[in-house]
């Protein structure tokens, strides 16, 4: 079980408080990963690497406060009703994704296959955008809202590889718990990391659906912060040397605009 330490003085408290809610947002964020179907404790502990007494605890004043819920048939645990509602305060869309809006579609027009824009939030990947493209196959791996630990996907790895080398390690440490999940480690992902960083942008030869190839271009705030990635996701035969480098070339045209427009305040 957790301790908690009294504090030899008043300047502790601040630092408590902080953790209580670092504990919580982790708790969330892995929830939010389970999206409607919900996750169960003992995955919420083994992600979080907390106790199970903490979690339960964490998780059930949640419920009291509305932002988390339990389904009753599975027992699962979920994000609550009062999130979306939560969310209404701000309905506009981030500058991020309002700088990338036009690239998206004209890199989807292009190409042809499906696009995908993911974002980083704390040590995991959001997609937030997709574009389903005119090809009349369509890899639709990934659903908009989908959540990731950093690493998983193509467009994971991108990010990563765009970080300072110890950056993007400790990262992958912090997320060994939940790498389990997806049939990977920390050895794998780090490999994968270096191999993008070399090239310039990620190549992954197995997409998640079997079959399908993957391209990521990151896209980088005006400090020099990995903030997100373009992903395309396309069936391999699709995807030969000569047209992966068409991709390639489109993506990162794409991703400079994208990059200039956030410099300039596009909106």
């Amino acid at each position: 079980m957790d301790k908690i330490r009294k504090p030899a003085n008043s300047s502790a408290e601040p630092r408590q408080g902080a953790q209580a809610i670092r504990r919580a947002l982790a708790v969330l964020r892995i929830l939010a990963a389970g999206r409607e179907d919900g996750v169960p404790l003992a995955e919420v502990v083994q992600a979080t690497g907390l106790t199970r007494p903490t979690v339960h605890r964490i998780v059930h004043v949640l419920i009291e406060e509305g932002i988390v819920e339990r389904h009753g048939k599975s027992g699962r645990y979920a994000i609550g009703n009062q999130v979306p509602e939560l969310a209404l305060a701000r309905p506009r869309p981030s500058p991020l994704l309002v700088a990338a809006r036009p690239s998206l579609r004209r890199a989807s027009a292009d190409i042809g296959d499906t696009l995908f824009l993911t974002v980083r939030t704390g040590n995991d990947t959001l997609c937030v955008d997709r574009r389903i493209g005119a090809y009349p196959i369509q890899v639709l791996s990934i659903e908009v809202g989908a959540r990731r630990p950093l690493g998983v996907s193509s467009a994971g790895v991108a990010i990563l590889a765009a970080m300072a080398a110890q950056d993007a390690r400790r990262i992958v440490a912090a997320n060994e718990k939940r790498l389990d999940a997806y049939r990977t480690g920390v050895a794998t992902v780090l490999a994968q990391v270096a191999a993008a960083r070399r090239r310039g942008y990620n190549l992954r030869e197995i997409g998640l659906v079997q079959g399908t190839k993957s391209i990521s271009i990151w896209i980088k705030t005006p400090d020099g912060r990995p903030a997100a990635a373009m992903t395309v996701s396309a069936v391999r035969t699709r995807l030969g040397p000569r047209r992966e480098q068409e991709v390639v070339d489109i993506l990162q045209r794409e991703a400079r605009i994208i990059e200039q427009n956030i410099r300039d305040g596009v909106a």
